[in-house]
């Protein structure tokens, strides 16, 4: 068995609704994941925004909007008057309810609710597409088997037990559809698992199923070797290993969620991922095996807040640093990099947040100071510990580009470099001329 993701450009018209029926029906047995529409999570999320902002009327209107737009969408798809009378029926089913909604108090219960109209609708889409075509699926409810814990991750025992309890029901049916993205909470709330979660919902059920593949299928065949938008002649990469694949996806490789990588290698499933436009590619394969490349990849983040905290009572301190770190603690903030000295601690962090509530907290600590605008780089390949050398090509390509921090050694797939933002195109294409071009 295998799981197929779909994101929302792969469902994003009538037409690419239809070219998915050769892709998934092959006589295998698997399991299609599929994401909302393109754009739909955007508009739902703006007409979530309407209705915390007690425009009522706006949320009405924006709603109706794009109903209509998936009315469009399903007066394309089908060619029965009986299944485009169900498709109708069902988007106004959905978007009704939405606006029932907006007579009540707004709550984050009811945004959750609102966001997860996208995948609801995508599926049975999908489901009633392949009927007409006489091709029998099964329509399985992500939320009778995908939850989160109090914190927010996955429980997996939970999600593995009642998947296998719902899989029990299938019976001759070799397509089986689901929502990504979509979940319970621990109260039993309609949650979801934060934008690009499809690819996280989907190696989940690879892990919990242990299937034998997860593809991915995007608009790109696969991971590139840097970012296409801002860099010319880029390549696919063909394999990668779990680690590299985890790296480019935390710091900036789009095409994949980073927490989706975490339930494959924890089962040793092998994911790929896939071009719905170009389905013969074979996209990048990332598994346990890695074939230790001296540069593989280059991945940018934007978005990052470096600080600073300088004391002079840090200097041979008992638990300076464990007071840093319990003032991120506390406002459950993760750290990106880190770089010490003897009287100074920087670090990056990417969720502002609460940045106002640390820098307060650190404030007791020492003197800090706060850089916003900034942009990690990250460089995957060999930084094996035995490596000879100390990738002198990078800081080369790099040397007419002020360099902040510098995070060399804290893992064997990659160098992390942080730099201001207004210089990160410039970073890219001097990083690839360098590291990547055949001179």
């Amino acid at each position: 068995m295998k799981v197929y993701k779909f994101g929302g450009t792969s469902v994003g018209s009538s037409e690419r609704f239809r070219a998915l029926i050769p892709l998934i029906n092959d006589g295998g047995l698997k399991i299609v994941v599929l994401s909302a529409m393109a754009g739909t999570t955007n508009e739902l999320v703006e007409i979530s925004g309407l209705f915390s902002a007690g425009d009522r009327d706006g949320a009405t209107r924006r709603t109706e909007q794009l109903q209509a737009k998936y009315h469009a969408v399903a007066g394309e798809l089908y060619s029965s008057s009986t299944w485009s009378e169900r498709a109708h029926d069902l988007i106004d089913e959905h978007f009704n309810y939405i606006i029932t909604l907006f007579s009540r108090e707004f709550s984050r219960h009811n945004e959750k609710r609102i966001l997860a109209r996208g995948e609801l609708i995508s599926t049975a889409l999908l489901h009633f597409l392949l009927a007409e075509a006489g091709i029998a699926s099964y329509l399985l409810p992500a939320l009778n088997f995908m939850r989160i814990d109090k914190d927010g991750e996955p429980d997996y025992f939970y999600i593995r037990e009642n998947l296998k309890r719902e899989m029990a029901a299938v019976r001759d049916e070799m397509i089986i559809i689901t929502q990504g993205f979509i979940c319970r909470n621990v109260y039993g709330e309609t949650d979801n698992l934060r934008r690009g979660g499809s690819d996280y919902s989907a190696t989940i059920i690879g892990a919990a199923l242990l299937a034998r593949e997860v593809q991915i299928w995007t608009d790109i065949s696969g991971l590139h070797n840097n970012d296409p938008r801002y860099v010319e002649n880029t390549r696919v990469i063909r394999s990668l290993s779990f680690g590299e694949a985890a790296e480019l996806a935390y710091f900036g490789a789009k095409i994949l969620h980073p927490s989706s990588i975490n339930p494959a290698r924890m089962k040793n499933i092998p994911v790929r991922l896939k071009n719905t436009m170009e389905p013969a590619d074979e996209g990048t394969l990332i598994t346990s095996e890695s074939t230790f490349e001296e540069y593989k990849a280059v991945a940018a983040k934007d978005g990052i807040i470096a600080l600073r905290i300088r004391s002079d009572r840090m200097l041979m301190a008992y638990g300076f640093m464990r007071r840093i770190f319990e003032a991120f603690e506390a406002y459950r903030t993760p750290i990106d990099m880190i770089t010490t000295s003897e009287v100074s601690v920087s670090l990056t962090i990417d969720d502002s947040t609460y940045l106002d509530d640390i820098i307060k907290t650190l404030g007791s600590i020492g003197v800090v100071e706060v850089e916003k605008n900034q942009t990690i780089i990250c460089v995957v390949g060999d930084f094996r510990p035995d490596r000879v050398g100390s990738a002198p090509e990078i800081f080369e390509a790099l040397n007419e580009i002020p360099v902040k921090m510098i995070s060399y050694g804290g893992s064997e797939n990659s160098v992390s470099i942080l730099i201001n933002t207004s210089d990160k195109t410039h970073a890219l294409r001097a990083l690839s001329n360098k590291l990547f071009s055949e001179d």
